[in-house]
């Protein structure tokens, strides 16, 4: 026990949760705290140009590395700038910490300066949020919201506190105990349900594994790929799950659902067993809910007991850990499975397959072709090279045709669909991962929503490299409207500005135009050799789209395929 300010609790807090980085902006009402910062040089900071973009990359920092992800504001705007970051980590099940400054505690409520309820606008998109109303409650709130957010479904959590609260001095206990009423994740599989899946599995004839985020987040890639090796199952992934298993394995199948591959829509939907594993059964994986898998009985495994039968009634629901779920059904298949024989099911599998990669051949035309571009990249990257992606086409040009090799190796918006995530997420990824190359692939509209932040690459030698994919429009919103809405472009032109080569110069960043493949080649080599950030900016055309789809509404095989 030890007399301190509330601002020190709070940086000695953070400092026994191991928190090496947090990326902030200072205002009034959390000066006390940066104070402290100012004379501990133990946490370092990381001075963004914006709040989002500050969550956004606590956010990438906890992708990459598996780790909590801490950002911090000031009160009122500073803390509205992060509500987006907040609800992109909430969607997407990112373990981050929000810290914010809050007014004194006489004036909440009374409409001071720079007040806003925090409190009541992030109670739907965090998993936990605290007001602390005195400096004792800190080392236990913190140690709270560490073990909330790094718990059971991971997501964020954010910690309010008055500036009175920080200046206050109190005798301060630093407990290792952290008790949290109501609150007890269930890691174990109940083994009748275990029983029940492997009984599935053994009879199934065309089995499919789905695997999301969740696989990522219980490190059970291992655990995965090892059962698909042994029932000979291909294995699809959400947007989340991208990276789970290498998606040059015979059996990766890729991505699955409105812009999924052939083979993984068009093996979900024969699938007579799917073992969904870490998912959601989000709109954007399964299409029309009602012919979803139409044939097939579904073993659902998921952390969150909330997300077994919220859109898709499973067979065998099993609430539990991914990783011990999926050990436990390989141990007791290796006891009872005699391994099939799959010929036909796997040349099917190979078969839908080959359409995919054709998809890439019949997009090398003429111009630069994303799929082509996307090909490319990968080519050059080396496998621990982290992509992160803005959202639109680009997102998904890259989620189809830029293979990942290993899991937290692809950072995207997935639930919210966040445009402005990805530039940020990338500076979060490169500081967690210093060592491997961090690439963004941009829209062009995506980009500019959040760009100010190449400031914060210079500043602190952050040197990421932003591919932009600039068609001059708002891409996907253009693609639907030249679909579905008779060629009305309405409010997406972007008619070509600004100069994103000048852009990135005045920054101090290096900028650069490839207007060939053989231009990008080039580029793209030079950029990975280079200590700051590059952009390369590539022209393609407005008319471009990504194919494949699935029309709003329509089930998985109802692919547009061109």
């Amino acid at each position: 026990m030890a007399r301190m300010s509330g601002a020190k609790a709070l940086i000695e807090s953070l400092k026994r949760e191991k928190v090496k980085v947090i990326f902030g902006i200072p205002g009034g009402a959390i000066l006390p705290v940066y104070d402290v910062l100012y004379a501990d040089s133990d946490i370092k900071h990381i001075l963004m140009r914006h709040e989002q973009c500050a969550a956004h990359a606590a956010d990438g920092y906890a992708r990459a590395s598996g780790q909590i992800g801490v950002c911090m504001s000031t009160s009122g705007p500073g803390a509205t700038n992060l509500v987006t970051g907040i609800a992109n980590a909430y969607m997407d099940s990112s373990p981050i910490v929000a810290i914010t400054g809050q007014v004194p505690r006489p004036l909440i409520g009374k409409d001071a300066f720079q007040e806003t309820d925090i409190i009541g606008i992030t109670t739907p998109i965090t998993k936990c949020n605290f007001q602390i109303r005195s400096a004792a409650e800190i080392p236990k709130t913190v140690k709270m919201a560490f073990y909330i957010a790094s718990t059971g479904r991971r997501g964020p959590v954010l910690i309010d506190l008055p500036r009175d609260v920080q200046m206050e001095e109190a005798e301060i206990c630093f407990d290792d105990k952290v008790e949290f009423r109501g609150y007890k994740p269930v890691y174990d599989p109940h083994p009748l349900q275990i029983e029940r899946a492997v009984e599935l599995l053994i009879q199934a004839e065309k089995p499919v594994i789905v695997a999301g985020g969740g696989v990522i987040a219980s490190n059970a890639c291992q655990e995965l790929v090892a059962l698909a090796e042994l029932l000979l199952a291909p294995v699809a992934t959400t947007l989340m799950g991208k990276g789970v298993i290498p998606e040059n394995h015979p059996l990766s199948v890729g991505m699955l659902g409105m812009h999924g591959t052939v083979a993984a829509n068009y093996l979900v939907q024969d699938a007579d067993v799917l073992l969904a594993v870490g998912m959601r059964f989000s709109d954007r994986s399964t299409g029309n809910i009602k012919t979803f898998c139409p044939n097939g009985k579904i073993i659902h495994i998921d952390i969150d007991s909330a997300e077994i039968g919220k859109n898709i009634k499973p067979h065998v629901p099993i609430a539990a850990d991914a990783k011990r779920s999926l050990q436990a059904i390989y141990s007791r298949l290796v006891e009872k499975f005699s391994r099939k024989e799959r010929s036909a099911w796997l040349s099917r599998v190979q078969e839908f397959k080959r359409m995919h990669e054709d998809l890439i051949k019949a997009n090398s035309g003429d111009g630069v072709k994303p799929p082509a571009l996307m090909a490319e990249m990968r080519n050059i990257l080396p496998n621990n090279a982290i992509i992160a992606t803005e959202v639109g086409q680009n997102q998904m040009w890259a989620a189809l045709y830029l293979k990942a090799y290993k899991p937290r190796t692809f950072i995207s918006s997935g639930g919210l669909g966040t445009m402005g995530f990805g530039f940020p997420a990338a500076l979060g990824a490169k500081v967690a991962c210093p060592d491997a190359p961090v690439v963004d692939v941009a829209g062009d509209g995506s980009f500019l929503m959040t760009e100010q932040d190449l400031a914060t690459s210079i500043a602190w030698n952050i040197p990421v490299i932003v591919v932009i994919l600039n068609n001059s429009v708002l891409g996907m919103v253009a693609q639907w409207q030249r679909l579905f809405y008779g060629r009305k472009y309405s409010a997406v032109e972007l008619k070509g500005i600004p100069d994103f080569v000048k852009l990135a110069e005045a920054y101090g960043a290096e900028g650069v135009r490839a207007q060939s493949i053989e231009e990008f080649r080039s580029a793209l080599k030079t950029a990975l050799n280079s200590d700051v950030t590059t952009v390369i900016d590539v022209p393609i055309s407005p008319e471009e789209n990504v194919f494949p789809m699935v029309p709003p509404g329509q089930d998985l095989k109802s692919l547009m395929l061109s």
